[in-house]
């Protein structure tokens, strides 16, 4: 917990890089989410983790009422400033660890990219007691894969073994059929019913500038050394300029996972 809780605090070292460098989600996952949990109006939502909003405008445009549970007071302002036109959204600046549950539960809890900073004794339970009966826990994990400019990132690994002294030699992207599903988490606690998953492959083209920009809001990089660190991005840097033009392709999956609450094991 301790290294874990340092580097879930690097985020919001740099809240206006983070909003403006992390890509959306796709629009499908919030298609399947409304179908698979209760998102709508009169649906009442608790997001855990909501960084700069990025998934709550997509949430609140559907009309749910939302309440935002984030650790970084900065984070926490920039989602505020965005969501600003949705009355039915507040946010609250608290780890979720600590943070006191309402009487009232809630229909939907969802943690979009943020569930695997929580404490892993406490994290289950805790979205089970916030849930009403049949509620859903959704969890969005987020993976980088093999695709895109597929020699690029094979050859960046020259500089992460360089400047980055815990990556591991060799290390090479994963297929999207090769990351396993996993619900062992919700499985164990006993609360929840059988997980449902669905899948989304996509790419985002970044320019040098912006991929550097997107490195910088990662936990790792930022934790690094500020000589190795600059060391790294510059040499990543000088291998997108000389050797892709100046732009690269990064291929993503995203992964919804919906449990609900088993009947008898809410609060309610």
């Amino acid at each position: 917990m301790p290294e874990r809780g340092r580097l879930r605090q690097t985020f919001d070292e740099d809240a206006e890089r983070y909003d403006r460098a992390r890509p959306e989600y796709p629009p499908a996952l919030f298609d399947d989410l409304a179908t698979l949990a209760c998102i709508g109006p009169r649906c009442r939502v608790l997001e855990i983790g909501c960084g700069t909003g990025q998934a709550t405008v997509a949430l609140a445009e559907r009309g749910c009422a939302i309440v935002c549970v984030e650790l970084g007071a900065s984070m926490a302002a920039v989602a505020r400033r965005k969501l600003a036109w949705f009355a039915s959204v507040q946010v609250e600046v608290a780890a979720f660890e600590d943070w006191p549950l309402p009487a009232q539960p809630f229909d939907t809890v969802l943690a979009a990219t943020a569930f695997h900073w929580l404490d892993p004794a406490t994290r289950v339970g805790k979205c089970a007691d916030a849930l009403r009966a049949g509620g859903a826990l959704a969890t969005v994990a987020t993976h980088h894969i093999a695709g895109g400019d597929a020699e690029f990132f094979a050859a960046a690994q020259t500089c992460y073994e360089r400047w980055d002294p815990a990556t591991p030699p060799g290390l090479r992207l994963q297929s999207a059929a090769d990351i396993p599903r996993d619900a062992d988490d919700v499985d164990r606690s006993g609360r929840f019913g059988p997980a449902v998953f669905r899948r989304y492959e996509w790419e985002v083209t970044y320019s040098t500038a912006e991929y550097i920009d997107t490195l910088l809001t990662y936990s790792g990089h930022r934790a690094l050394a500020p000589e190795r660190r600059q060391g790294l991005l510059a040499c990543i840097a000088d291998l997108i300029d000389t050797h892709y033009g100046g732009r690269i392709r990064k291929r993503y999956l995203s992964e919804l996972r919906v449990a609900y609450v088993r009947p008898g094991l809410s609060r309610s």
